[in-house]
């Protein structure tokens, strides 16, 4: 869970997301839900996911970090995104 605090405009990137890590880990990449007073408002994928200005592949909680995501660009502060990944468990016999 990551909490939007600030929100930034850049000319080519589009909207940054300036974010802090409630709870869990967000890595590059993975599949978010956007919601806005506990209401779905997107679900789509992480962009790109930055810390001071460096490319990471994950952030840890109780850390803040840049982040965008694909296409998409109405973000509001207070907003919250859940980070979330599919993972295909084989059937036992």
């Amino acid at each position: 869970m990551v909490e939007i605090r600030e929100i930034f405009k850049a000319s080519k990137v589009g909207t940054i997301a300036g974010c802090f890590v409630l709870d869990g880990v967000i890595k590059k990449g993975s599949n978010i839900r956007l919601l806005r007073d506990d209401t779905v408002i997107y679900e789509g994928q992480l962009d790109s996911l930055k810390r001071f200005k460096d490319d990471v592949k994950e952030v840890k909680s109780n850390f803040e970090c840049g982040l965008s995501i694909k296409n998409f660009d109405d973000l509001k502060v207070n907003d919250k995104l859940e980070a979330y990944e599919h993972v295909q468990v084989a059937r036992k016999l």
